[in-house]
């Protein structure tokens, strides 16, 4: 019986260590919006309305529209995103058009992913984000949550 329960910690241990230290494949992650993500999900919204929107997964899809040009749209979104818990940057940047986000869970360490490109149409810039998970089936709400808090944050500074 205890030696059952010790194979068993073990290998909740080695799950958990797995999901910690699994490298981030930017390959993966970072990829052009309007090819990856599904398209009849998107809804345009100005930024006094809530654009975020889930698919079965839990993946959150957002875009709306901004003054300004989309380097400075990007760089103000960057600010809001790696000032929130355990987020970090994983590829790109304001100057490149599209930047890839790693935020993990307090708990765990379950990595979610966040892709956010904008550019011009027009006389505004639309920004587009979508945020979602890489292990499980749901997320439980988590990803709109955080893209909801980041736009808020974007739209009341």
């Amino acid at each position: 019986m205890r030696r059952g329960i010790g194979v068993l910690l073990v290998m909740l241990a080695g799950g958990i260590g797995w999901i910690r230290l699994a490298p981030d494949d930017p390959a993966r992650w970072h990829v052009a919006l309007a090819e990856a993500a599904p398209q009849q999900s998107w809804v345009l919204a100005p930024p006094a309305v809530d654009p975020i929107r889930t698919d079965r997964s839990g993946a959150a899809l957002g875009l709306t529209l901004f003054e300004g040009d989309p380097e400075e749209v990007l760089t103000r979104l960057d600010q809001i995103a790696l000032a929130s818990p355990r987020t970090r940057r994983l590829v790109g940047s304001p100057e490149g058009g599209r930047i890839t986000w790693v935020t993990r869970s307090a708990l765990f360490g379950f990595p979610d992913y966040t892709t956010a490109e904008a550019r011009t149409e027009g006389p505004v810039t639309v920004l587009q984000v979508w945020g979602r998970l890489r292990y499980g089936l749901s997320d439980f709400g988590v990803n709109a949550a955080r893209l909801r808090d980041w736009l808020q944050h974007f739209t009341s500074d």
